[in-house]
């Protein structure tokens, strides 16, 4: 979905602003605190319901504003509108689509998929499980009917065993029939992630092959448990042990991805240029494999695009944007690193954050900027 109008109010150090981006690339510039990441972080926060700077989303909301709110109208036949509005003294985060009030946050999700590239992208190499896991199950939510219902019963199943795990003296037959709720959608679950694994690997093997030469990268999944074994088997003989750790060490929710280069770890061989262009793979297959099995486009939000990249790498990426045709908002303090990386026919514009007397943001667009071709 193509956001056509963005407006924000109350977001951190940026004053309040209302625009039309490109429906292509666009360059958000400027100085060190500007308030460039912070209009990435509210598309974050309209798409996904939380910050990726912050824990607390109390946090984002701007010092002087006692509330937030963040609106977007995604193109369509008719418009979308979409908007999130948080308070300062309340824990809740008001959710709207089309004009209704809604409860669940993976209808936002749903409506505006996206793909963050920023420095804490490399926590899929080097971080937890957990992050893989999120990554892995967004992408499987998108594109399998039935996922989510199959993944919040298996939460449901695993909370209840691990606190039946807890007490000194376990009910033998609650925790058999919650073990038997976990083996039947925690198989579910593995079986859609296996799927969707099926068709991701070869979109980010060639998505890789487009921006990095590494013939000997592997891409594999793990599903938490014995392969070679039922889940349930697996839950009814790890009883004793799951009771003396007071939690279920296998199932679906210790699943990961391995990235590997040959016999090693990825992130212990690549330099950290080839870490973020692994992780751009990563998360670029995401929306191309999206678009593929659903027609449907994904938003992309790279924050400091030239670290960590030489010009010439930075020019492969934004050739592959431009291929795919699709939406981004990318920020950098260098002008020039971004500005002369495009072709001509790009859809592009850019935007110059700049400080205000009173020290906040202010967005300033500027007409469309023309190149020549050498």
């Amino acid at each position: 979905m193509l956001l056509e109008r963005l407006a924000f109010s109350g977001l951190r150090n940026l004053e309040a602003l209302d625009f039309s981006p490109s429906p292509g690339i666009n360059l958000i510039v400027g100085p060190n605190g500007s308030g460039k990441t912070s209009l990435l972080e509210g598309i974050h926060v309209l798409g996904m319901g939380r910050s990726f700077r912050t824990r607390q989303l109390k946090n984002v909301i701007a010092h002087d504003a006692s509330v937030m709110t963040l609106f977007a109208r995604l193109q369509g036949e008719p418009a979308l509108p979409m908007g999130v509005r948080r308070s300062r003294d309340t824990s809740e985060l008001e959710m709207r689509l089309g004009g209704e009030r809604v409860a669940r946050l993976a209808q936002l999700i749903e409506a505006l998929p996206l793909q963050l590239v920023n420095p804490d992208a490399f926590r899929l190499l080097e971080g937890s499980p957990a992050g893989r896991r999120e990554f892995l199950d967004w992408g499987v939510f998108h594109m399998k009917h039935g996922f989510f219902d199959a993944w919040r019963r298996t939460r449901r199943a695993l909370k209840h065993r691990n606190a039946l795990l807890r007490r000194d003296r376990i009910d033998v037959n609650a925790l058999s029939a919650w073990e038997r709720e976990l083996a039947l959608w925690g198989e579910r679950v593995d079986l859609f992630r296996r799927e969707w694994m099926t068709a991701f690997v070869p979109v980010f093997e060639e998505t890789l092959h487009r921006l990095l030469e590494l013939p000997a990268l592997t891409l594999r999944y793990s599903r938490g448990w014995d392969p070679q074994r039922s889940l349930l088997e697996v839950l009814e003989q790890g009883r004793g042990t799951d009771h003396q750790m007071s939690f279920t060490q296998n199932g679906p929710q210790r699943a990961d991805l391995r990235i590997r280069l040959g016999r090693h770890p990825a992130v212990e061989v690549l330099s950290r240029g080839q870490q973020k262009l692994v992780v751009s793979a990563l998360k670029l297959a995401q929306g191309r494999l999206l678009e593929q099995t659903t027609g449907r486009r994904c938003l992309y939000l790279v924050d400091d695009l030239p670290a960590e990249l030489d010009a010439e790498h930075r020019r492969v990426f934004c050739r592959l944007l431009e291929a795919m045709q699709c939406q981004a908002f990318i920020t950098s303090v260098e002008h020039d690193a971004l500005a002369e990386t495009w072709q001509s026919h790009t859809p592009l514009t850019m935007f110059h954050v700049k400080h205000s007397n009173a020290g906040a943001g202010q967005l300033v667009p500027q007409a469309r900027l023309d190149f020549t071709t050498e």
